[in-house]
């Protein structure tokens, strides 16, 4: 497994080693204890998570204040742009962002630690994203932050994907701005 740091060195691409052939590949897309050393951290998961989303669906930027999850994300179909957001106050990156595109030819793996923002935007026909937590879904301590802060300033890939406006879910129409969030210390 190869861990590579971001520009926020808690979030972290993770490649899987790949075995293939003419036939196909395999991958061990989980082993506990080689994340364990591969990352140095010590994280236990609780909850595996699956969605289906079509080309412009952009979910995010979500979090949970209480019960915060980590999360260790990839795609098995299609492609996505994903983004993980620094919300801890106390943190010298906070309010910067990092992302990596994720997808089923490249098999990447996106580690977003508790005390993140999470978000991403399908940028194939469709995408199969899996998604493993660190704590359980607790949706009366979700907030979300919006998606087009220009203090955050992401760079979602929209245009070179050919997509106008996201495809946005009521709740994420909703997302504050950072500085009106509820935040972690």
């Amino acid at each position: 497994m190869k861990v590579t740091p971001t520009a926020i060195p808690d979030v972290l691409i993770i490649e899987p080693k790949l075995f293939g052939d003419a036939r196909g590949f395999f991958l061990e897309s989980f082993n506990q204890r080689q994340f364990n050393d591969a990352t140095g951290l010590q994280v236990q998961f609780v909850q595996d998570n699956h969605s289906r989303s079509a080309k412009g669906v952009l979910r995010g930027l979500h979090y949970q204040l209480q019960q915060p999850q980590g999360k260790l994300v990839r795609v098995v179909r299609g492609r996505v742009f994903d983004v993980a957001v620094d919300i801890r106050h106390s943190s010298p990156t906070f309010g910067r962002w990092a992302g990596t595109e994720l997808s089923e030819d490249n098999h990447r793996q996106f580690w977003v630690p508790a005390g993140f923002a999470h978000g991403f935007v399908v940028l194939s026909d469709s995408a199969d994203f899996l998604y493993k937590t660190t704590d359980y879904y607790a949706p009366q301590h979700e907030r979300c932050i919006a998606w087009n802060d220009p203090a955050i300033g992401i760079d979602w890939g929209l245009q070179a994907a050919g997509i106008k406006q996201p495809l946005l879910s009521a709740k994420d129409e909703a997302g504050v701005l950072l500085a009106r969030a509820d935040v972690f210390a």
